[in-house]
């Protein structure tokens, strides 16, 4: 979190999120499974609306994502926020 930029940081597990690539639902209690990730992203979703409201960015990055290139976004957007607010 970077409070001075209002940017907020999520790192998303791609089994708990619900990842396209490497999310999977487990053969028990399927149905369970899929409407909890379901409530998870939906959760992420109105968070993201939330901070959006009160003028907060929000990066997610995924468990599997360069770490490299995730710190460089979140670089980007931090510097961007904090020149606009100068």
């Amino acid at each position: 979190m970077f409070p001075s930029a209002r940017v907020a940081v999520f790192v998303d597990g791609c089994f708990w999120h619900g990842c396209r690539e490497h999310g999977n639902l487990p053969n028990a209690n399927r149905q369970w499974w899929k409407a909890k990730i379901a409530a998870n992203r939906a959760r992420d979703a109105d968070t993201d609306r939330v901070l959006e409201e009160l003028d907060w960015s929000s990066i997610r990055v995924w468990e599997h994502d360069d770490v490299v290139l995730a710190a460089d976004r979140i670089e980007k957007l931090v510097r961007e926020r904090r020149r606009r607010k100068d």
